[in-house]
C-alpha cells in the first residue's frame, strides 16, 4: 500500500516537473487586450467583453499550434496566477479553451477589475506571460 502512495506521489511529480519545465515560450512582441469594454467604463449588466491579441493566434485548449493560446478572463483578482502552474478555474479566472473571444458575463453593481491573461495549450501561461492591463469598470 505504501509503495503504490509513493508511486502515486512520484508520478504526479514527474508530470508536474514535466508541465512546468515545457511552458511555451511567448512570440515576441504578442499582446493582449481588452477591446471592450473601455477602462473606467459603466456598464449594466450583463456586460459583453470582447478580447484582443496582437503576435500571437487563438486556438482551442489542447490545440499544439506554434505561436498560439487562449483566453482566460480573469475577473476581480488580486493578481496574476503563477506563471508555472496550469491558470486556475474558479470564479476570479474564467477559461475560455474553445477559441472563445468574448463573452458576456453577469456581474453584480459595484466596481470591478477585468483583465486578459493567454494560456497556452495546458493552460499554462506563456513565458513571458502574455496578458492585458488590467482596467476597472463601474457595473450600475
Amino acid at each position: 500500500m505504501l509503495l503504490k502512495q509513493l508511486s502515486a506521489i512520484s508520478l504526479a511529480s514527474f508530470i508536474l516537473a514535466g508541465t512546468v519545465a515545457s511552458a511555451t515560450p511567448a512570440p515576441e512582441g504578442a499582446a493582449a487586450y481588452i477591446i471592450s469594454p473601455a477602462d473606467g467604463a459603466e456598464v449594466t449588466s450583463p456586460v459583453t467583453v470582447r478580447f484582443g491579441l496582437r503576435g500571437i493566434g487563438v486556438a482551442p485548449a489542447g490545440t499544439e499550434n506554434p505561436k498560439t493560446g487562449h483566453h482566460h478572463l480573469l475577473i476581480d483578482a488580486e493578481s496574476l496566477p503563477d506563471p508555472e502552474m496550469p491558470i486556475p478555474s474558479d470564479a476570479n479566472h474564467k477559461h475560455f479553451g474553445g477559441g472563445q473571444t468574448e463573452v458576456t458575463i453577469d456581474l453584480p453593481p459595484g466596481s470591478h477589475t477585468l483583465q486578459l491573461l493567454v494560456g497556452d495549450l495546458a493552460h499554462i501561461p506563456h513565458q513571458p506571460p502574455i496578458h492585458s492591463e488590467k482596467i476597472t469598470i463601474m457595473v450600475k
